[in-house]
């Protein structure tokens, strides 16, 4: 993740400077200045191992003195890294409010290893910000906006043997699940986690959950399960609150 900080404010410079916050507080205000939006361009950011992903937070602040400015617009991960946007720009739609966009990065390998993601960061991070009115009234958002960033899974494609099968005749179903690994730039199997077997019949279009089965320690499936029917059979993971959902390619598998 490239970690910058720019002024909310226009003409804001832009400085590399990644460091811990305190932890979090609730929310504080004075008078009548509050937060009317706060939006998010994405409810879940999944960050693999190599592509940059991007996230736009837009805000808007109201006063009946008029915003003096909109201060902070920092993301905070769960492990107290801050990440400060790219680029910031405000404007003024009305005499009594500021909007401001924040445009962040974030990269499990950016070209400054002190940016970089780590797995202790994956989960629910929440934005940091302050809108100051010119009447000395303020609203501080501390806790109660927040974005996921997760990591992000994969699951090899499905196979399922043997293909052809004998109707009623027992079938063996096997796949990997691997996740990001941020701290070293690569994927890993993903241990313990439950993954459901999902089957699409023929001539249909909707899959069914029939079973499930528990990753090993290198985060590889294996499961039996009796053919009834010619069909398609995937796995399915749901996700956690750090890791992303997956759905592997299914393989069909025709009854003789």
């Amino acid at each position: 993740m490239r970690i910058r900080t720019a002024a909310t404010v226009a003409g804001g410079a832009l400085v590399l400077l990644p460091f811990l916050t305190p932890t979090a507080q609730a929310d504080t205000h004075k008078g009548d200045t509050t937060f009317t939006s706060v939006t998010f361009s994405k409810s879940t950011v999944n960050v693999g191992v190599s592509a940059t992903q991007y996230l736009t937070v837009t805000a808007t602040a109201k006063d009946g003195s008029g915003i003096k400015g909109i201060y902070g617009g920092k993301l905070v991960s769960p492990a107290g890294r801050i990440a400060f946007p790219y680029s910031a720009s405000c404007t003024r739609p009305t005499s009594t409010t500021m909007k401001c966009a924040w445009k962040y990065s974030f990269d499990a390998n950016a070209s400054d290893d002190y940016a970089d993601l780590r797995n202790a960061d994956a989960g629910t991070w929440h934005l940091d910000a302050e809108a100051a009115a010119t009447d000395q009234d303020f609203y501080t958002l501390d806790t109660s906006r927040t974005v996921k960033i997760k990591r992000y899974a994969k699951l090899t494609a499905t196979q399922a043997t043997p293909e052809p099968v004998v109707k009623g005749r027992t079938l063996t179903v096997t796949g990997t699940l691997t996740r990001a690994s941020w701290d070293s730039n690569a994927y890993w199997g993903f241990a313990g986690k439950s993954v459901a077997l999902q089957f699409k019949k023929s001539g249909t279009s909707t899959y069914t959950t029939l079973k499930s089965a528990t990753t090993d320690s290198a985060g590889k499936l294996k499961t039996t399960i009796t053919a009834n029917a010619s069909g398609t059979w995937r796995w399915k993971f749901a996700g956690s609150g750090t890791t992303s959902p997956v759905t592997a390619t299914g393989d069909s598998v025709a009854l003789k």
